[in-house]
C-alpha cells in the first residue's frame, strides 16, 4: 500500500472520528427544526402538532409571506425557501455544536422525538444527510451521474435534511437563482459533484432510518402499533423512520398514516387528538350562537321524506340562527314539501325553496346554496344534507361545530351494511377504495376523527375557509364529473383537510334503489332496505317493552288469548289506505278464485297481501315481529312465521257485519285492529265461544294472538255502524 494511499485513509479516519465523536456529544438542545411554511394550512397545524408532542425547537421561515417559488405540486420549484434558509442560518453559521434538520411543514408528520434523530444521525456518520427517494427528480438525465447503491433509494430528495449549522449555511451560500427555481436540482448538483460531496460529507439517508419519503414506497410502510403509540414502519428495509414525508402524489397516504402517528389513534388510548382545539357553546346565549346555511338537496326520490323532513325541525339549534335552502328535484316530493312547509314556515320565514319547475340542476344548485352563505357576512358555517341521510341525534349541528375543524362529516352508514359517507382510500383513478382500517371505523371499532379523501351526503363547513382557501374554486361544477367528486378534489387540491367523526350516533344512511313511488304509500315496502326507518314509522312505539314490561304492555281478554301493541297508527292508516285504493275487495262469497280450491268455507270481504304485492314484506313482519312475541307468550313453541292467508278484512253493517262462529286454519292466529272503535265504527269484536268470553273493544295497532285449530273456536262480533277494517294473518298452517 502506497504512503500516500494509506495517509488518505488515515486521514478520513481521523475526520469520522472526530465527526462521530462531536455527533456522540449530541443533545436535543443541539437540534434545531426549520421549515418553510406561507401560512397555517391543516397540513402546517398538524406539522406542528406532532413537533410540540416531542419538544422540537422549530423555526418557521415564510410566514405571512406571498409565495413565489412556483407550483411544486405540478412542476419545479421551490428556490424561494432556499434563499430564506441561506439568511436564517447566517444567523447559525459560527455554531459548531447546532445541528439543523430542514423539512417541508405542509406534508410531513414526527413520529419519534429529537433524541433518536441525532442518534441516528451519529450512526450514520456523516455531516450532512439528505432524505432519499426511488425518483430522479426533477431531472432524469443525472440519473447516471447518481453514487451506485446496492440497497436502498439512490436519489436525493430535499424535503428532508439535516446536518451541522456550518456546513448547511456553507451550501446554502451557494444559492444564486430565481425563487420559482428548483430547490432539489440545486441540492442535488451539489450532492452529485464530488468534490463537494466529500467536502461537506454528504451522504443521503438510503434506507429510511431518519426521512421516509412516501412516493414510489407507499407499499413499503406499514402501521407498527406499539404501547400508546404508533410508528411507521419501513418494512423494506426494517426501519423505523422519525420524519415521514408525503412527497409527489403522497398526500392521501400521508393523512392516512397521520390519523395514527404518532398518538393521533393508538389501541391502548384511542384518539388522542380529538379533544384539542374544541368550541363551547353550553353558555353561550341563543342569539350568540354561529349562523348556519343549512342547504337540503332531494335530487332523487327517497323512502321517509316526511319524518327527513321533520328532523330539520328537531334540531337541537336556535332556529333564528338557522338559513334554510332546500332543492328538491323530484316532482313526487314536492307533496311533502308542500306539507312541510304549511306547517314549519314560522320556523324558516327567511328560507329559500328551489322546486323542480325551475329545472335547476343538482351541480348549479350546490353552488347556488354555497355562495348564499359566502356571500352573508353573518354566516359562520355551512351545512350541506342530501334527502337520504337520517339525521337522528339532534346536536349534530352543535358537535360538528364544536370540532373546529374545516371540513367535517358525521360518520353515517347503511344499517347492517359497510356502505358509508365517507371512503378510506383513492384508487389511482381517484375512485373508491378501502382502506385498512375502513371497517372498523364504520363498525365503531376505531372511534375518534378521521382524516379521508372523500365525503358526502352531510358536512359542515366553516364559512371562513370558504371565504379564503376556496374562494376561488370550482366546488361543485367540472365537466363529466359528479358534484360530490368535484367538491372533494377541490377541497384536497386546496390541501384543506376533510375529517369524518365517529365519535358519536349521528343517524344512518337510507336506501332508495329500489323505492318505487308508484305506489300509494311506498314506504310500506321499505321493510327490506330500510328496516330501522321502516320499523320506526311503522311499528308501535311500545312494541319493544312487551320484552320489558309484559304485565303492562301484553294483556290476556281470554284463555291464551293475548294482546299487545304491533302496529303503529300511521301503518294502520296507511294499510287501510292501501286497500281501499286497491279496490278489489273479494265479494264474501264462498266461491273464490284466489285460493288454490276455488272456495273458501268462511267467506269475509278481504283483500289478500299479495293482490297489493306485499306478500314478502308482510312475511317479513310476522319473522320479525310476531315471532318474538310468540316465543315469549307460548313458551316452547318456536314459530316458523309463515303464512298463506294473509287478508285485510272489512266489515260494514251494509256489506258483511259480522262472521260466523269457525276454527282457523292456522297453529296460530294474529289480528290486528286498523281504526278505532268510536270514531270509525260500533260494534264488532271478537267472541271465543268455549270460553263464552269476548273482547269488545279492540284497540287501533293493537293484535290478538290466540290458536287457531282445536280450542279457539270463535266468531266476529256484528258491526253496527261505519267501517271495520282488521288485518288477519293465519300463521305455521
Amino acid at each position: 500500500m502506497s504512503s500516500c494511499r494509506l495517509l488518505c485513509l488515515l486521514a478520513l479516519y481521523f475526520l469520522q472520528s472526530s465527526v462521530s465523536a462531536e455527533q456522540r456529544r449530541l443533545t436535543p438542545d443541539n437540534l434545531l427544526v426549520i421549515t418553510a411554511a406561507t401560512e397555517e394550512t391543516d397540513g402546517f397545524n398538524r406539522f406542528m402538532r406532532t413537533a410540540r408532542e416531542f419538544n422540537y425547537t422549530v423555526k418557521v421561515l415564510g410566514l405571512g409571506e406571498e409565495w413565489r417559488g412556483g407550483d411544486v405540486a405540478r412542476t419545479v420549484g421551490g428556490g424561494q425557501k432556499v434563499r430564506w434558509l441561506k439568511r436564517e442560518l447566517l444567523k447559525h453559521s459560527e455554531r459548531k455544536d447546532l445541528v439543523v434538520m430542514f423539512v417541508d411543514s405542509y406534508d410531513v408528520i414526527f413520529a419519534s422525538g429529537p433524541e433518536e434523530v441525532l442518534s441516528k444521525f451519529s450512526r450514520l456518520g456523516h455531516r450532512v444527510v439528505f432524505s432519499a427517494e426511488g425518483f430522479c427528480w426533477p431531472d432524469q438525465r443525472l440519473a447516471p451521474k447518481y453514487p451506485e447503491v446496492h440497497s436502498g433509494k439512490r436519489y436525493l430528495n430535499s424535503g428532508g435534511f439535516i446536518g451541522f449549522a456550518s456546513d448547511l449555511s456553507t451550501i446554502v451560500q451557494q444559492w444564486k437563482y430565481k425563487d420559482n427555481d428548483d430547490d432539489q436540482l440545486f441540492y442535488t448538483k451539489i450532492y452529485l459533484d464530488k468534490i463537494q460531496r466529500t467536502k461537506f460529507n454528504i451522504t443521503l439517508d438510503h434506507r429510511s432510518r431518519i426521512f421516509q419519503n412516501l412516493n414510489g414506497a407507499i407499499d413499503e410502510v406499514v402501521l407498527k402499533f406499539e404501547r400508546a403509540k404508533v410508528r411507521a414502519r419501513n418494512v423494506a428495509y426494517d426501519t423505523l423512520p422519525v420524519i415521514i414525508h408525503g412527497n409527489g402524489p403522497t398526500k392521501l397516504q400521508l393523512n392516512y398514516l397521520g390519523n395514527y402517528v404518532p398518538t393521533a389513534w393508538t389501541y391502548e388510548n384511542g384518539c388522542g387528538i380529538c379533544d384539542d382545539d374544541l368550541l363551547f357553546f353550553n353558555d353561550v346565549a341563543d342569539e350568540e350562537m354561529p349562523l348556519v346555511y343549512v342547504a337540503v338537496f332531494i335530487e332523487h326520490p327517497t323512502p321517509f321524506m316526511e319524518e327527513f323532513l321533520d328532523r330539520l325541525t328537531t334540531l337541537n339549534y336556535p332556529m333564528t340562527k338557522i338559513r334554510l335552502f332546500i332543492h328538491n328535484k323530484v316532482v313526487y316530493h314536492e307533496r311533502h314539501i308542500h306539507r312541510f312547509w304549511e306547517r314549519h314556515k314560522a320556523l324558516f320565514p327567511d328560507a329559500t325553496l328551489v322546486g323542480p319547475e325551475e329545472d335547476l340542476q343538482e351541480n348549479k344548485a350546490r353552488a347556488m346554496a354555497v355562495e348564499a352563505c359566502k356571500k352573508d357576512p353573518e354566516c359562520a358555517y355551512y351545512f350541506s344534507i342530501d334527502s337520504d341521510v337520517a339525521l337522528t341525534n339532534p346536536d349534530t349541528l352543535r358537535i360538528l361545530i364544536e370540532e373546529n375543524k374545516s371540513v367535517i362529516a358525521p360518520m353515517l352508514s347503511k344499517h347492517g351494511k359497510l356502505w358509508s359517507n365517507f371512503w378510506g382510500a383513492l384508487s389511482p383513478e381517484g375512485f373508491y377504495s378501502r382502506s385498512e382500517d375502513y371497517i372498523e371505523i364504520v363498525q365503531g371499532k376505531r372511534i375518534g376523527l378521521w382524516n379521508v379523501p372523500y365525503i358526502t351526503q352531510a358536512y359542515l363547513i366553516k364559512a371562513s375557509v370558504l371565504r379564503s382557501k376556496l374562494s376561488q374554486v370550482s366546488l361543485y361544477v367540472a365537466e363529466g364529473m359528479d358534484p360530490d367528486m368535484v367538491f372533494c378534489r377541490s377541497i384536497r387540491d386546496q390541501g384543506v383537510f376533510m375529517f369524518v367523526s365517529n365519535r358519536d350516533e349521528f343517524g344512518r344512511l337510507v336506501a332508495s334503489t329500489n323505492f318505487n313511488t308508484s305506489r300509494l304509500h311506498p314506504d310500506m315496502w321499505q321493510i327490506f332496505d330500510n328496516p330501522v326507518d321502516w320499523k320506526e314509522k311503522y311499528i308501535h312505539e311500545n312494541y319493544s317493552r312487551i320484552f320489558e314490561e309484559e304485565k303492562v304492555f301484553v294483556e290476556q281478554p281470554c284463555p291464551d288469548v293475548y294482546w299487545f301493541p304491533a302496529f303503529s297508527e300511521k301503518m294502520c292508516d296507511h294499510m287501510v289506505e292501501t286497500m281501499e285504493d286497491n279496490g278489489e275487495w273479494s265479494g264474501g262469497s264462498h266461491k273464490d278464485e284466489r285460493l288454490a280450491g276455488g272456495y273458501e268455507n268462511v267467506p269475509t270481504v278481504d283483500i289478500h297481501m299479495n293482490q297489493i304485492g306485499f306478500e314478502k314484506e308482510w312475511l317479513k313482519f310476522l319473522k320479525e315481529y310476531i315471532a318474538p312475541v310468540t316465543e315469549k307468550l307460548y313458551p316452547g313453541y318456536y314459530p316458523k312465521a309463515q303464512a298463506i292467508m294473509n287478508f285485510v278484512v272489512r266489515y260494514r253493517p251494509d256489506e258483511q257485519p259480522s262472521l260466523r262462529p269457525h276454527h282457523d286454519s292456522s297453529t296460530f292466529t294474529i289480528n290486528i285492529a286498523l281504526n278505532s272503535k268510536g270514531d270509525d265504527y260500533e260494534g264488532g269484536g271478537c267472541r271465543f265461544l268455549r270460553y263464552d268470553c269476548q273482547v269488545e273493544s279492540p284497540r287501533k295497532g293493537w293484535s290478538f294472538m290466540h290458536p287457531g285449530r282445536l280450542t279457539h273456536y270463535h266468531e266476529g262480533l256484528p258491526t253496527t255502524r261505519g267501517t271495520r277494517y282488521i288485518m288477519v294473518s293465519f300463521v305455521d298452517p
